[in-house]
């Protein structure tokens, strides 16, 4: 169905795998757009639960391909402009996917790379990837991901990361809160299998709606969270999901939407 993205679904789980290996999973248009394409479609899917980003061949991504960032240098700014825009509707789709989005990293996450990163709800990293905000290295700037990696990495760490443009080990990048785990390359799929497991026991309507609490609470004042979240446990106490949920535990067996 797509030239640049491999998906199978498996077990209510879509895996999305950039596959431009050749160029080391590089963005260009019509990867932007295939991404856009399938955040967008997922949602009306209710088999799909969890999705899982990776990358095919020897890199996760290595950001912007260059061919492509060549061709816009003699781009109009109205035709620069049409091109950021369409890539900050990429990364606004994945980054309010309905739900769970977990980050399967390996080999290098560089410039839009770590972006995808950062939109990332869980992200399982091999110990020897290595990441990078690196676009003022080409004398641009990490503009469009700076607010999803901003709410990943702080204020801080942005000063030091996008200011350098260096790049930094896996270790790093868990210690900022841009990873949440950091695996050998032969435990990789293991990890990333487990955290899958994991959200797959969690009830579908309650993740989504963790989800979307996390973004909501995150911007609201004392008064405008605790008015949401009272709302917000009400609302799930009475849902028929929240209630076979405490039946369940309560009666000691699984909940039916593990069956």
């Amino acid at each position: 169905m797509y030239q640049t993205l491999s998906i199978r679904t498996d077990d209510h789980v879509d895996h999305v795998t950039l596959n431009r290996p050749e160029v080391r999973n590089a963005f260009n248009p019509t990867l932007i757009a295939e991404l856009t394409d399938w955040a967008h479609g997922v949602g009306a899917r209710p088999n799909v639960r969890v999705a899982v980003l990776a990358g095919a061949g020897k890199v996760f991504s290595a950001g912007a391909d260059l061919a492509w960032m060549a061709e816009t240098s003699a781009y109009t700014r109205e035709q620069n402009l049409d091109d950021a825009r369409r890539m900050a509707v990429m990364f606004e789709a994945l980054d309010t996917l309905p739900i769970p989005l977990v980050g399967r990293v390996h080999g290098a996450a560089l410039g839009g790379g770590s972006g995808l990163v950062a939109v990332c709800d869980i992200v399982v990293a091999d110990e020897q990837t290595v990441f990078g905000f690196t676009e003022v290295k080409l004398g641009i700037l990490p503009a469009v991901i700076s607010p999803y990696a901003l709410s990943k990495i702080g204020r801080s760490a942005a000063r030091e990361l996008f200011l350098t443009g260096a790049r930094f080990p896996a270790v790093r990048a868990r210690e900022i809160g841009l990873v949440h785990a950091v695996t050998t390359a032969d435990q990789l799929d293991a990890n990333v299998t487990g955290y899958v497991r994991e959200l797959l026991a969690a009830g579908p309507e309650a993740v989504k709606a963790a989800k979307q609490m996390i973004r909501r609470v995150w911007t609201l004042t004392g008064d405008e969270a605790r008015d949401l979240t009272a709302e917000t446990i009400a609302g799930r106490r009475v849902s028929e999901e929240g209630r076979e949920g405490i039946r369940a535990f309560l009666e000691k067996r699984p909940p039916r939407w593990t069956e």
